[in-house]
């Protein structure tokens, strides 16, 4: 019997790093036994020895794209572009996708995980719905083309996942502008009651690799992909003060007043991303997990202790 055959787009990315690293050490002393992965990316690492193969293609290239899923089992599509560049953001998460998808289709490719993004939603706030309950309406180049990349792949077969926050080692986004938050509007904002959907990237990875070997079947359709419990966003910044990542905030402001205070005060987070940080923007994400035969911690931020020396780090050069 030939091996399985994965191949990995993305796999230099925050996320599909995390990915890559789950797969190979689920592969390590695995023999004969152990499914060929090719990792995909604009450009390989210095390190090539996480996969088997490395192979160079650029989504806003698509004759770079033709064979790539040649011969492959699985497609776990995580490459993506998040710029605020319309263009960029066109042409690498909607063409790109759509080559792609028609280079997977073209091979028969049996398994198909595509990674998408709950900000498809656009503002809220949401509090708990499932995904047939939300009619998306992004609010940037980067989640309208994301979502619009999700056809392709929904019509190649694909398993489309929209995780919420994702956080740990190699998030960039998240507890930065959270960081620029706090010094902005040093408090409780709106009591710090807004309830978050959040999944550490590890968690993330594994689910992912279980989708991509574990699971019986891996439907056609979207799913939420965050820890099934919500966050406080009052607990999130309570736990990464504990972490010494950011300080402790010692009062309440209500909205309308965090409001005021971030229009005061000059920076690089918007208004409408205050709101996706600070208000509920929660979703039911319990299915996928049933299906991948997978369990959480209970507590959705178990991971923060293991990622708090990359967030100082990151912190700290915010305020040097």
């Amino acid at each position: 019997m030939r091996a399985e055959r994965i191949v990995l787009t993305g796999a230099t990315g925050y996320i599909g790093s995390a990915v890559l690293r789950e797969l190979a050490g689920r592969h390590r002393g695995a023999g004969g036994t152990a499914p060929h992965l090719t990792a995909v990316a604009r450009r390989p690492p210095v390190d090539e020895g996480l996969a088997d193969t490395w192979s160079t293609a650029d989504l806003s290239r698509p004759d770079t794209l033709r064979g790539l899923c040649e011969g492959a089992d699985t497609l776990l599509h995580l490459a993506c572009a998040l710029g605020p560049d319309t263009a960029t953001c066109t042409a690498v998460n909607v063409r790109g996708t759509a080559a792609l998808m028609r280079e997977a289709r073209r091979a028969g490719v049996r398994r198909i995980v595509h990674l998408s993004t709950a900000a498809v939603y656009g503002p809220g706030p949401h509090d708990g719905a499932d995904v047939a309950e939300l009619v998306p309406a992004p609010a940037s180049p980067a989640s309208c083309t994301r979502l619009a990349g999700e056809q392709h792949a929904l019509a190649a077969g694909a398993t489309v996942l929209r995780p919420g926050l994702v956080l740990g080692a190699g998030d960039r986004w998240v507890v930065p502008a959270l960081a620029e938050l706090i010094a902005r509007v040093p408090a409780r904002w709106d009591g710090g009651r807004g309830r978050l959907s959040v999944i550490g990237v590890t968690d993330l990875a594994r689910l992912i690799a279980a989708l991509a070997q574990d699971a019986p079947t891996t439907p056609r359709g979207v799913f939420h992909a965050s820890h099934p419990e919500p966050v406080r966003n009052a607990d999130l910044m309570a736990a990464l003060a504990v972490h010494g990542v950011l300080p402790a905030a010692d009062r309440d402001l209500s909205w309308d007043q965090c409001l005021d205070q971030l229009r005061a005060t000059r920076g690089r987070v918007s208004e409408r991303q205050f709101g996706l940080l600070a208000r509920d923007h929660w979703y039911r994400s319990d299915q996928i997990w049933d299906i991948a035969r997978r369990t959480l911690e209970r507590d959705p931020l178990h991971f923060l202790a293991g990622a708090a020396h990359w967030y100082r780090t990151q912190t700290a050069v915010l305020r040097a």
